[in-house]
């Protein structure tokens, strides 16, 4: 197994933009997240530590003079077409993303301007690395842009945050959209769920950040997310707090016999995987990088037995990881139930980390695993000269 390289793609939504549109188009391009500790405590408003990566959602795009929006996919091979403000669910899966987006803006009171464009994505579709949000916030931005609409970076975050919610249906908190809009080359960002203020964390240079995926998937769209939702909320109303944020673990102890089992070890989850946070935010500041990866160590842990979201291959993809010497670290990331894994590894002794990780994971699961080592990326861009308006 090699560590895998990001492919290029604006040229290739480019080129398939000149020949569909014979114009030459705005680029837009919103990148994936890896969340590298602070799981499922940002719709509890906790802390998280992702930074966006250098894999994305690329829209080759021009405006139009109507309220039409005309994309083709690459990925998946067709396209789809709606007017706005008429908007009604169906097409494909992928398009809903966009629409909702466009629903969303319409819904805060934003008049849009239509756009046809190609969109592509190298980001693993699936694989807990956000690339609904890299969507929601590609269209966003190409909507901002053809519509002529002011970019107000966390007011568009929460915009795309509830295409995704009340759209598309999946109860995701706001991390993974803020994190593509607001992302800082070489930098993790440290968000407060809660106020979104967001500050920057210096990733260390002998750090190699490295994602595993699985090649197993998952849908947040489950029960299982939902469940564990309810039951963070059930818990924060049984502790009087307005969410698990404001609860100690003392809090915990005191309210144990009042707190079912499962909703009680729920709750330990966020509790303490806030306090890890916070705790690896400073590691990385002081470029103590075992005590950050003691901190991934403890929040895999964490989440495999309080919060219950892990799975047998992510369970062995962690463990072979965290058997090879320059391993400092490893956790699941996203949402859980499958997908990818993150490592934090030594740089200088990378060597062949993904190969052995990939022998030791097939032994134990049958399966192939993927590597990627990841560099911390820019949030949100867009580029190119403003193109001819279309009126077709």
């Amino acid at each position: 197994m090699e560590l895998a390289s990001p492919p290029t793609t604006r040229q290739r939504i480019v080129e398939q933009f000149r020949q569909r549109w014979k114009a030459e188009p705005l680029v837009v391009r919103a990148p994936g997240r890896v969340n590298l500790i602070g799981e499922h405590t940002d719709y509890n408003g906790g802390f998280a530590l992702p930074m966006a990566i250098d894999r994305a959602v690329w829209i080759a795009l021009r405006p139009r003079s109507d309220d039409q929006v005309i994309v083709h996919s690459l990925d998946f091979g067709d396209s789809t077409e709606f007017a706005m403000p008429r908007l009604h669910k169906g097409g494909p899966a992928w398009g809903e993303y966009i629409k909702g987006v466009a629903w969303s803006l319409s819904e805060a009171g934003h008049t849009l301007t239509g756009w046809e464009g190609v969109v592509c994505g190298d980001i693993p579709i699936g694989a807990g690395l956000s690339s609904s949000a890299a969507i929601e916030v590609a269209a966003t931005r190409a909507f901002a842009q053809a519509s002529r609409l002011p970019w107000e970076p966390t007011a568009m975050a929460r915009l795309a945050q509830r295409a995704e919610n009340e759209w598309v249906g999946v109860r995701c908190g706001i991390m993974d959209q803020l994190t593509s809009i607001s992302g800082v080359r070489d930098h993790a960002l440290l968000i407060d769920c809660r106020s979104l203020n967001v500050s920057t964390v210096a990733i260390p240079a002998e750090a190699a950040i490295v994602i595993l995926d699985t090649g197993t998937r998952r849908t947040l769209a489950t029960s299982a997310y939902d469940e564990r939702r309810t039951q963070c909320q059930q818990a924060a109303e049984i502790l009087g707090a307005p969410a698990l944020r404001d609860v100690t673990l003392q809090d915990l102890d005191r309210a144990r016999r009042e707190l079912p089992e499962t909703t009680w070890r729920r709750a330990r989850h966020v509790v303490t995987e806030n306090e890890r946070t916070l705790r690896a935010a400073d590691a990385l500041k002081r470029g103590d990088l075992i005590e950050a990866g003691h901190l991934m160590n403890a929040s895999h842990e964490s989440l495999k037995s309080d919060f219950e979201v892990s799975s047998r291959e992510l369970d062995e993809i962690v463990d072979c990881s965290r058997r090879h010497p320059s391993c400092l670290g490893a956790r699941l990331t996203g949402g859980g139930f499958g997908g990818c894994a993150v490592a934090l590894v030594r740089d200088r002794d990378l060597g062949n980390f993904a190969a052995e990780v990939a022998d030791c994971y097939r032994a134990a699961t049958g399966l192939e695993a993927s590597a990627l080592r990841c560099r911390p990326s820019e949030g949100v861009t867009i580029s190119g000269q403003w193109p001819v308006v279309s009126g077709q």
